[in-house]
């Protein structure tokens, strides 16, 4: 199945049974708000941890009359991220999402060996993107959580990336490997390790994807751009998945779809034993929403 669009995946998530949401630090208004919307679509239901009276007084303005008994009362960022991961590790919520709190303080409990929800993996953040004038969504990974992976973490993002999206639907994720040229360069890493990653894949190491590398951004979305230079793979101009060198380019290349290209968004943590909706702290409520709806269906 080709991914069209967020509302297509709203539609598919509408007919399964809801999962729950344990947001971390509930007292933030464009969480507050995609909880209300994706609660009243039936996509979710909710446990909001955090301040109760600020819970309660930021959903009123809202609209939003959460129910009490899914408000658990919390103290500081850290014992709400505590509190929130321990409500998906006992099984209460299937769903984690950051609040109103520093990233670093919800993963820092995420990825605790003892008390957190790690699975003994890679864990990587997926950005999928809603561009005007393309055909599909685009995923993007990782933008947002490895900094600097090595060979075998981009096996294993790549892995977690084709993993998510065959959860969305799409059946044999086509996936192009980026670096700046198209062919093995030893003075740049990039082009090594894509070749090793595209080996991996024709040798059947790594499954249930087509993976292209290196490619060129240029070649990756466009199959007349491919035709031009003689580059064959059936990933050009059908590309679902970018893997990126690295987290910087991966941050810069999301934020130019969004700023630039008027690109919806959606961003979830995956590898742990359940998707964690993850976006910056400037992330609109349809952001966030939009990051419901893909962790749902693949919670």
């Amino acid at each position: 199945m080709v991914l069209e669009s967020f509302e297509q995946l709203a539609q598919r998530a509408r007919s399964l049974p809801r999962r729950t949401v344990a947001v971390a630090a509930a007292h933030d208004a464009h969480a507050l708000e995609a909880v209300r919307d994706a609660a009243a679509e039936g996509l979710v239901d909710y446990l909001l941890v955090g301040d109760p009276g600020e819970i309660r007084e930021l959903a009123a303005g809202l609209g939003f009359s959460p129910d009490p008994d899914r408000i658990i009362p919390e103290g500081d960022d850290a014992a709400c991220a505590k509190k929130a991961v321990e409500l998906c590790r006992e099984g209460r919520a299937q769903l984690l999402m950051k609040g109103r709190l520093q990233t670093s303080t919800l993963l820092k409990e995420v990825v605790n060996k003892e008390t957190g929800i790690g699975m003994g993996g890679l864990m990587s953040h997926m950005a999928l993107f809603q561009i005007p004038g393309f055909k599909k969504l685009l995923s993007v990974t990782d933008g947002g959580m490895v900094l600097a992976p090595d060979l075998a973490g981009k096996k294993a993002i790549l892995e977690n990336g084709v993993r998510f999206l065959r959860q969305l639907g799409c059946e044999e994720p086509k996936v192009a490997v980026l670096c700046p040229v198209e062919v093995v360069n030893p003075k740049i890493q990039a082009t090594v390790d894509a070749a090793a990653l595209a080996e991996m894949n024709r040798a059947g190491e790594i499954t249930g994807c087509v993976v292209a590398g290196p490619i060129s951004m240029d070649l990756a979305l466009s199959a007349e751009s491919a035709r031009i230079k003689g580059y064959q793979s059936p990933v050009t101009g059908e590309v679902d998945l970018l893997v990126v060198p690295d987290m910087t380019c991966g941050n810069i290349l999301g934020k130019t779809l969004v700023y630039t290209a008027g690109a919806l968004m959606a961003g979830c943590i995956v590898g742990a034993k359940v998707p964690v909706v993850l976006t910056s702290r400037g992330a609109s409520a349809q952001e966030k929403l939009n990051s419901l709806v893909v962790a749902a269906l693949a919670g």
